[in-house]
């Protein structure tokens, strides 16, 4: 896929294809060791930012999606990441829902809605039949967001080693979930 993917437009984001030159903002928050107490590759330097962003742009080209930069509209300050990736996870090819925003974004609502903008695109336009969320269940915040966006049962599983909730979603699943914002 060589042309460009459309960007999404919220309420009050714009998510839309990382660039190189969002690599000093990104890194910023990628840095931020508060923001990535949860992830499993920890805090990254400026050209581990810089690698992130050059394979979420292979990923568009090859997947058709990839993780967005996530655009505060009222400000165009980048806010952090959303969107989805394609994953192994336990011996399976999987596609999977991902963010991280800022900490001064925390507490909007933003992480739900960012995550609900990339869930339409991946469904209603990708035409992706069932993706995942893998969530730490020490990270209620994130735990929250998959259930407001209408994710519910579970697995366990192990993820880089570490314990995780696996939260699956089909496409039947998010046609027929209530349209709720939150």
């Amino acid at each position: 896929m060589n042309t460009p993917i459309p960007s999404v437009n919220t309420e009050r984001l714009i998510l839309r294809e990382l660039t190189p030159d969002d690599t000093p903002a990104l890194a910023q928050i990628l840095g931020d060791a508060q923001v990535m107490r949860h992830s499993v590759r920890g805090v990254l330097s400026e050209q581990a930012t810089r690698e992130f962003i050059d394979w979420c742009r292979l990923s568009y080209r090859q997947h058709g999606f990839g993780p967005w930069a996530v655009v505060d509209t009222s400000t165009s300050t980048l806010a952090g990441f959303c969107g989805l990736n394609a994953e192994r996870v336990d011996d399976a090819d999987e596609i999977e829902i991902g963010y991280r925003l800022a900490s001064g974004f925390w507490g909007k609502g933003l992480g739900t809605e960012a995550a609900r903008g990339a869930l339409a695109h991946g469904f209603d336009t990708v035409g992706i039949d069932s993706l995942i969320a893998i969530v730490q269940p020490a990270n209620v915040a994130s735990v929250n967001v998959i259930q407001k966006l209408g994710f519910s049962g579970y697995i366990h599983s192990q993820y880089h080693r570490q314990g995780v909730r696996i939260y699956r979603m089909n496409a039947q699943q998010w046609s027929a979930r209530p349209s709720v914002r939150g």
